[in-house]
């Protein structure tokens, strides 16, 4: 197996673009910082006491008790006319954020991966997938496991709130997804066709050979039941980290809809972004997706309208141009994320009494101070349910619709270990070491088959 080969040096070299280019080039940072977001600054002190008709008093005043001086706070009424002036997001502003870096190297390194992915399926269209190891394959693995770190940071953030009322909506959520999951794995292939049976039963025949050619007996202390609580305990952790980014996608769309009333067909983007999810779900309930939209009556029998592989590479280019579609989505809710503060002083107007000039101004800059989590929360998603569909396309064995789609059919496993365990006397300790990550990677290719793949991903 030629390691080796044209995928490695693009790798390296997109890994040494990436670390070079990214104090100058960012894609991250572009979207964030690129002019066309603006920001709420919050008022000076001479502001708001010219605005509450008053001079700024001193910043201390005797206390007459025991000659201790105080600070007393600045207040002002709060149905003062205050109008919050705008500045352009800069990227001298944004360094100064709290998980600013975190967010553009996440990003910037999903870009990259999908630029490598790229790169692997257009090398594959002209090099037999078999000899080389799928360089694209590991770096959309990297970029899910990233996904999840990013996504139990801003969750642990939640967590080591002083209030406890974000840590309780997590773990309400995470049993909820707990449930929804043992529900989704006990329903039959005939509602929802994940496939996930059929890959397991291909797991458990193919691990049955091997066992058998070593000579070992059929125990195999990981079952299916122990495989699945897995998957639902991983579900449910997903479920749990995208609590709060679900609650923030549903505000920052009402209040993009309503920065968007003038223009309906941005509305139209927006409630197809919004309802993305929604689409994506009922792409793999079968009896909607295969049976009503695949299949059209023609007097007393029923056509079906595209070929099963058709329809697989249909499924897998609708949740690309979601994804898509909801990223050129983001700076409409980043705006309305940024539009709160002028929501809020709309709101401070209406009711009565008086606030202190430091409440405001904490209030004002604490919004713009949360965009980056914000960002991260919107995009993180979208980029986890990209490369899941990468995977799926390349672990899975589908295609793109260019081609015909390969059959998942499993190698066999006594053609992939059909050469001797034990190298021969001839062989250097470099020769050793390949036959035997070989031999393990073949056991590996035939166990964890294309079927498996498709169920898991999907």
């Amino acid at each position: 197996m030629a390691v080796m080969g044209v995928q490695l040096v693009v790798s390296l070299l997109t890994a040494s673009i990436m670390q070079k280019m990214s104090p100058h080039c960012s894609f991250a940072r572009w979207l964030l910082c690129n002019g066309s977001l603006y920001r709420y600054k919050h008022p000076s002190e001479e502001e708001l006491c010219a605005l509450a008709g008053k001079q700024k008093p001193k910043a201390k005043r005797d206390r007459r008790l025991n000659r201790v001086t105080e600070d007393k706070p600045l207040s002002v009424p709060r149905d003062i006319n205050l109008h919050l002036e705008t500045t352009p997001v800069t990227t001298v502003d944004a360094l100064v954020l709290r998980y600013f870096l975190e967010y553009q190297w996440f990003v910037d390194f999903a870009v990259y991966s999908t630029l490598v992915y790229l790169f692997t399926e257009g090398y594959y269209c002209l090099v037999d997938p078999q000899k080389e190891m799928n360089v694209g394959i590991l770096w959309c693995l990297l970029t899910v496991f990233f996904s999840f770190k990013i996504f139990f940071m801003v969750m642990h953030h939640y967590f080591r709130s002083e209030e406890g009322g974000e840590r309780s909506v997590c773990l309400t959520f995470a049993f909820f997804f707990l449930l929804v999951a043992m529900v989704a794995l006990v329903v039959r292939e005939d509602y929802l066709e994940f496939g996930l049976d059929s890959g397991l039963a291909n797991v458990s025949d193919n691990l049955e050979i091997l066992l058998k050619q070593r000579g070992w007996e059929w125990t195999v202390p990981i079952t299916k039941l122990t495989f699945k609580l897995g998957l639902v305990a991983l579900c449910s952790f997903i479920g749990a980290c995208l609590t709060f980014p679900g609650l923030r996608l549903a505000q920052t769309h009402l209040d993009a809809l309503k920065m968007a009333a003038d223009r309906p067909m941005t509305q139209i983007l927006l409630h197809a972004s919004f309802l993305a999810p929604l689409v994506v779900v009922l792409l793999w309930v079968k009896p909607i997706s295969r049976d009503l939209l695949l299949r059209a009556p023609m007097g007393k029998q029923t056509v079906q309208i595209m070929s099963d592989s058709a329809y697989n590479s249909t499924r897998l280019w609708t949740i690309v141009a979601l994804c898509l579609l909801r990223l050129a989505m983001t700076r409409h809710h980043l705006q309305a994320y940024l539009q709160l503060a002028e929501r809020w002083v709309e709101q401070m107007k209406r009711e009565a009494g008086r606030i202190t000039a430091l409440e405001i101004q904490r209030r004002v800059t604490r919004i713009y101070c949360y965009v980056t989590v914000v960002s991260l929360q919107y995009l993180g998603p979208i980029i986890l349910t990209l490369h899941c569909t990468l995977l799926l396309k390349s672990l899975g064995a589908y295609s793109w619709g260019l081609f015909p789609e390969p059959l998942p059919v499993s190698p066999a496993v006594g053609a992939a270990l059909a050469r001797p365990a034990a190298p021969s006397a001839e062989e250097e300790g470099g020769e050793d070491m390949q036959a035997t990550v070989a031999q393990i990677t073949g056991a590996l290719g035939a166990i964890l088959t294309p079927l498996f793949y498709r169920g898991l991903f999907a």
